[in-house]
């Protein structure tokens, strides 16, 4: 079994199900145990457990604090 998903401040995820305003993207405001998040749509602030947030999650759409991913088609060698 994986440890915890790697999670940011400022972290923009997608959402499984949509909130009543019909947005489906939250951003990330508390991170830890708990997560305190804020709907992009209407501002709605919910804070939920660490588990269910991660089962909630359907695709992490990037923030300011994300560090930036290795591209696995670069290659780690030096060049020619």
């Amino acid at each position: 079994m994986a440890g915890p998903m790697k999670f940011y401040l400022g972290d923009v995820v997608r959402m499984r199900k949509t909130h009543p305003c019909g947005s489906d993207r939250w951003e990330v405001l508390r991170v830890g145990m708990d997560f305190r998040i804020r709907c992009l749509g209407c501002g709605h602030l919910v804070m939920m457990p660490r588990r269910k947030f991660e089962r909630a999650v359907r695709q992490v759409l990037g923030g300011p604090n994300r560090p930036p991913q290795e591209d696995p088609a670069q290659g780690t060698g030096s060049a020619p």
